[in-house]
Parts: C-alpha cells; sequence; structure tokens
C-alpha cells in the first residue's frame, strides 16, 4: 500500500488495480504541513508551477545526458595538448567522437556487462586523485587551506564585488555528476552510496581540488588545464589513460540515469511508451532504451562537434547542474513537509541556507547563458514541453474514456424469456452467440472493457465463451507460476470470465500459446470450485442449531446457505495482492439459484456444463480482439460554432499534436506475436 500525502495529479486508470493509495488523515499533520498541502491541492497556479517546475528538472537532467559524455570525453582527451600544443582541434573532436561512438555501440550489452570494469577504473581514479592532492599540497602553498574559513570567502566578495560574484559559474565542475548518483540506485543500496561517497570519493576528490589550487597559487598560469598540469613529471601518460576511462564511466552514469528516467517518465504517463529492454535479472534499473541511446549519441557527436572546447561547453553544463540542485531543494522541502512532515522550524533552518548559495551559484550561471548555457535551456525546454503536451493529451484520453466505463447490468442484461439483451439504452436487441472462445484484452482490470462494450453494440453478438485478459507488469525480472494468473468469473454474463496476467519485464507473455494458457487458467479455476462447494454442502447439510424445530432451522439456514455458496465461488486471493478498487471477486452468473444446489450431483452437473461450453468454445478457435482506439477533436458539425470558438486555439493545437504523436507511435498490435489470422481489431472514435 502507498500513502497520498498530496493529490495533485491524475493516474493512469491502469494504474488503479495495481496501486492502493491511502490518504494521509488531516488529523495526522501540523497546521503548517496542512497549510502546504491545501495550497498545493486548491490552487491550480500552484499546482501547475509544481509540475512544470518537476517535469522540467527532469527535463535538464535528460539534457545533462547530452552534455556529460561529450564534456568528459573530451576534457580528457585535450589533456594530450600538454604535452603536444600543435596537435589540431579536428584530432581531439575525432578522437573524442570516436571514443563516444563506441560507448554508445556497447550500451545494448547492459550495464552488468560493462560494469564489471567500472569499480576498478573508478578506484585507481579516486586514489591518483588523492596521491596527487597530497603530493601538491606538501610541495607547493599549503596557504590554500584559508579558503575554509568563511572570514576569507567573504574578503574574496568584497573585494572583487561583481567580478568575484561572476566567478562563481566558473567552479560549478567541480561538484558537477552529484545529479545522476540517483542512478546507482539501480545497483547499489542508499546506504553503499552514502558511505561510498561520504568516506572515499568526497575526501578524494576534496584532496585533488586542494592540490590543484596550491599548485596553481605557485604557477597561475596551469589554471588552463589544471590536472594535467598539476601532474608530478613520469605520471601524465598512466592518468591520461586513466580519466580516459573515467571520463567512460562518468558517461556511462548519466547515460544510464537518462534511460532510468525515461522509463520513469514513461510509466508515469509524460511520454509515449517506446521499446525498453532491461539487461539484467538482478537490478530494475538496468535498462536500455534503443530510441533514446541513438539520439543521445547523435546529440553528443553534435554538441562535441559545434562547442569543440570544453570552456563553452562547461557553460552549459554548469547551468544544468546548478538548475537542478535549485529545484531539488525546492522539491525536497516541500517533500519534507508533507510526506516527511518534519517539523516546520527545522526545513526552515536548512532550507535557507541551501537556497541561498544555490542561488548565488544560479544567478552567476545565469551570465554564461549568451556564451554557450542557451543550448542546454533550450533542449531542456524543448523536452519539458513534449512531456506536459503528452500528459495534457493523456489526461483529457482518460476523460473521455470514462464515460464509456460501464457496469456490466448497464450494458447487458435478460428479457422475460432469459435470453441476454442488450441495454434499452443501446436498443434491447437479442445477443446472439458465435462459436468459439474470445479472448478481449482489457486495459483498465474493471468494470467492462471498451473494446468489450463496442464489439457488443456493433455487432449485437458474443463469444460462446470469453474473457477479459489484463495484462499487470511489475517491477520483478519475472513472476512465480503460481503468482502469475488470478481468475474469476463475471457476474451478469454466462461463461464470462476475468483472467489478470501478472508478469515479469523479462516474462514473455502474449504469444502464439496464450490462448491456451488462458483456457488451462479458465478450466483450473472451473475445476477448482468443485472441492470447495463440496465441503460447503456437507457442512450446510449438518444442523446448524441444536435444540430447535426443523421449520426454524431450514428458514435460518435457506439464506445463509444462498450466501456461503456465492462464497464458495470467490476466486482464492494471492497472499499481498488486492483486487481492483471497488471490484469485488466476481462470481458465477448462477450462483444467485444455489441455494437449490444440495446434492453433489447437482454440482457436478453445473461444473461439467461450465467444462464443456469451455472445451468445445475452445476445440472450435480462439480469438483474440484489441481495441483500436482513435482520438478526434470536436469540429463544429458536432457542436455549434460558439462552442468551437469558445474552446482556446492553444487547446485545439496541443491536442492536434498529442493525437499526431500518439497515431505515429507504435500500434500495440504491431508488438504482438500471435497469429494474424486470429485477431480481430475494433475500431472505435473517441471525442476529446
Amino acid at each position: 500500500m502507498s500513502y497520498l500525502s498530496c493529490n495533485i495529479m491524475n493516474r493512469d486508470p491502469k494504474a488503479n488495480s495495481t496501486v492502493k493509495m491511502q490518504r494521509v488523515a488531516t488529523n495526522e499533520l501540523k497546521p503548517v504541513h496542512l497549510n502546504v498541502r491545501q495550497v498545493l491541492e486548491k490552487s491550480k497556479a500552484a499546482s501547475i508551477l509544481l509540475k512544470t517546475l518537476a517535469v522540467f528538472g527532469v527535463s535538464l537532467i535528460m539534457a545533462d545526458g547530452v552534455l556529460t559524455p561529450a564534456q568528459s570525453v573530451l576534457g580528457a582527451i585535450q589533456g594530450l595538448e600538454v604535452i603536444a600544443p600543435d596537435i589540431s582541434s579536428g584530432t581531439i573532436i575525432g578522437v573524442s567522437c570516436a571514443i563516444l561512438i563506441l560507448l554508445f555501440l556497447c550500451q545494448p550489452l547492459g550495464i552488468t556487462k560493462l560494469g564489471s570494469a567500472f569499480a576498478p577504473i573508478v578506484i585507481i581514479w579516486m586514489l591518483l586523485n588523492f596521491s596527487f592532492g597530497a603530493y601538491n599540497l606538501a610541495k607547493h602553498d599549503a596557504g590554500v587551506l584559508k579558503a575554509f574559513s568563511p572570514y576569507f570567502a567573504g574578503l574574496y566578495f568584497v573585494r572583487n564585488k561583481a567580478e568575484g560574484w561572476k566567478s562563481l559559474g566558473g567552479i560549478l565542475l567541480a561538484f558537477t555528476g552529484v545529479e545522476a548518483l540517483f542512478a546507482d540506485l539501480g545497483a547499489f543500496s542508499k546506504r553503499a552510496i552514502q558511505i561510498s561517497w561520504l568516506c572515499f570519493c568526497y575526501p578524494c576528490l576534496l584532496l585533488a581540488y586542494i592540490g590543484q589550487a596550491a599548485y596553481i597559487s605557485d604557477v597561475p598560469s596551469a589554471y588552463s588545464n589544471p590536472f594535467f598540469n598539476t601532474l608530478p613529471s613520469g605520471a601524465f601518460w598512466p592518468s591520461l589513460i586513466i580519466s580516459i576511462l573515467a571520463a567512460i564511466v562518468a558517461s556511462q552514469a548519466i547515460i544510464t540515469s537518462t534511460f532510468q528516467l525515461l522509463v520513469q517518465v514513461m510509466s508515469t504517463s509524460y511520454f509515449p511508451q517506446i521499446k525498453a529492454i532491461y539487461t539484467s535479472s538482478h537490478f530494475f534499473g538496468q535498462v536500455y532504451i534503443p530510441m533514446a541511446n541513438w539520439l543521445l549519441l547523435i546529440g553528443c557527436i553534435v554538441v562535441t562537434a559545434v562547442y569543440s572546447d570544453t570552456t563553452r561547453l562547461g557553460h552549459a553544463y554548469g547551468v544544468c547542474v546548478i538548475l537542478v540542485t535549485f529545484i531539488t531543494t525546492c522539491m525536497v522541502t516541500l517533500v519534507a513537509l508533507i510526506v516527511w512532515r518534519i517539523n516546520s522550524v527545522l526545513v526552515l533552518v536548512i532550507f535557507i541556507p541551501f537556497i541561498t548559495l544555490d542561488g548565488l551559484f544560479l544567478s552567476s550561471a545565469l551570465t554564461k547563458v549568451p556564451d554557450g548555457a542557451w543550448f542546454t535551456l533550450l533542449l531542456a525546454v524543448i523536452l519539458a514541453s513534449i512531456f506536459i503536451l503528452w500528459r495534457f493529451g493523456k489526461d483529457q484520453q482518460w476523460t473521455a474514456e470514462a464515460k464509456d466505463r460501464l457496469p456490466i447490468n448497464s450494458l447487458v442484461t435478460k428479457d422475460t424469456e432469459g435470453r441476454e439483451v442488450l441495454h434499452e439504452a443501446f436498443g434491447g436487441r437479442e445477443i446472439t452467440k458465435i462459436k468459439g472462445l474470445g479472448i478481449f484484452f482489457d486495459k483498465a482490470g474493471h468494470s467492462v472493457p471498451a473494446v468489450y462494450a463496442q464489439f457488443l453494440q456493433k455487432f449485437e453478438a458474443r463469444p460462446d465463451v470469453h474473457a477479459f485478459l489484463q495484462l499487470r507488469a511489475l517491477g520483478l525480472p519475472t513472476v512465480k507460476e503460481d503468482e502469475k494468473y488470478t481468475v474469476s468469473a463475471v457476474r451478469g454474463i454466462q461463461d464470462c470470465y476475468r483472467v489478470v496476467i501478472r508478469h515479469g519485464y523479462n516474462d514473455e507473455i502474449v504469444t502464439k500459446e496464450l490462448g491456451g494458457d488462458v483456457y488451462k487458467q479458465v478450466r483450473k479455476y472451473i475445476v477448482g470450485i468443485r472441492p470447495r462447494m463440496e465441503t460447503i454442502r456437507i457442512g450446510l447439510e449438518k444442523p446448524a442449531v441444536t435444540g430447535r424445530d426443523d421449520r426454524a432451522h431450514t428458514e435460518a439456514a435457506v439464506p445463509c446457505r444462498s450466501e456461503t455458496f456465492k462464497q464458495a465461488l470467490t476466486p482464492p486471493k494471492i497472499e499481498g495482492k488486492d483486487y481492483a478498487q471497488g471490484e469485488d471477486p466476481e462470481k458465477l452468473p448462477e450462483a444467485d439459484n444455489l441455494s437449490t444446489l444440495v446434492s453433489s450431483a447437482q454440482i457436478d452437473a453445473l461444473i461439467a456444463a461450465k467444462l464443456a461450453a469451455l472445451d468445445q468454445a475452445f476445440k472450435t478457435q480462439v480469438v483474440y480482439i484489441v481495441g483500436k482506439e482513435q482520438l478526434r477533436i470536436p469540429s463544429p458539425q458536432h457542436h455549434t460554432w460558439m462552442q468551437y470558438i469558445g474552446r482556446p486555439a492553444w487547446r485545439r493545437a496541443v491536442l492536434g499534436i498529442f493525437i499526431w504523436i500518439r497515431e505515429n507511435t507504435r500500434a500495440k498490435v504491431a508488438s504482438m506475436r500471435i497469429p494474424v489470422e486470429k485477431l480481430v481489431e475494433v475500431g472505435f472514435v473517441k471525442e476529446i
């Protein structure tokens, strides 16, 4: 179960059947926390601002995925200029691009295979930085340690005034990379990351920068390339090789984080579903997205070739990172108040110094926008616009779909002769039967699937036996066989079942054997009813109360018997799994008449009839029915001109782009590995 601290956005209807949300009660929040939550929930402007800020922060990190590989590899290769000042810029760019191409070509192998060499590289790189830092600090000006004193920091700004403030934007590369730390959660625990960072990486980097500062204070010209210019004699070539390998590791970290972010963006319906391949059977976060990989490669090559040096590229990189940290500070503050519910005074004491420092660095970095940092902002704005546009379109789509989500008794009923007919609202005509087993793909997992409702309305027919099939993806490599299937009977329709298949990201579900799997699970469910019904039947034959006359006992037993048999038909519930919100485990349609079934022969006859109908339908044919939903914007023919003009032009334009993107993304039928001759698409149109 998940706790809902603040409700400011709709959720995908598919998630309603997989996640149970419980809202944090008002009386559990202190007045300050409650006020913050109410502002975010009730103020439309605050809600839009918060969501936009979050999406923009994600877009910045994804834009960082284009900049980091170019910056890291180009910076390492530029070390050649220290020993070969006459080396051409084209050579450096060519070598950098070649390394980047090889790195992206290796992505399909997965981080598990690539990462086996990463740990030794990072350890050696950090130890080299630590050693060189200690060497330079001991040999050169140790007075740089005064920089730890706030007095000298303040004196620096007093002495340099505006120029001192502007120089803050030039040191952002000293802590870039921290924005991708979350990517390590795909392979390591939070505690492992904290310990390795605080006890190893941070001290090594800090001493490296202190040593470089000590060297530059004696040799100011070394600032042009601090790392390679401050190396001890004889350490250049080993350091160059390790620095290139470390740059590859740094690039891989941001590439991995970009893939992870894109998966989360797709799961929250901010981007169309594109192909994602999980490369590890142990770690959920290790994923490869082919389309994103090639787009990142193109972006990195273009950025490397256009910027050609790390100075201007560093400006773009710095603005990206400091904006991410600024947004993160704001977001974490809100989380601390309404999710963690930390004392507001303590939150304010921590927030003020962090936001002050972030603001100083950000304001300084923004002065570099004309010098190349504009590229980061432009790329992030484009990505954020796509994400927001897609989410806006999905919200409108869900609203339109919700109007057609009907309970079964609003669609199908029975006439006076007991025949199934459509509800009067849909014509009231008799529903004929089609021989075979029909499998209707169900997206929501509750109520009547839209494709089934459309099928009945258009054809006024249904298969002899049919199943509503929902696929529920879990964040696991694979799901155990005994936990994979849940089957229940749909009350109100004869020979209709709801089948839920839980699957992991490495499980292959939609195959040509899918119909056979559904048949076996439904048959197993029908057979499994027999022992439970028999047990309860035997229990009901025994007197429930002694010392009473038969008439009183019979009157008490009959209603109880009916309810007890209904419970017998309830599908077994897997421990730890919840049914969809608002959906009771459904029973066989004959459950209302089971008060008369008190003999084993009658129970056997009912189950035998169910099995015979299922076997005959499966033997005849298996048909897969999927919905082909088309969206359109209402035209003047469907609305008055005043209603049409009243809709803002920007809204129609945004929805038009959303529909175009939706129509040009991969159709779900294309990825289904089932025989084409058994596939039926039912098209229907919804207006948004």
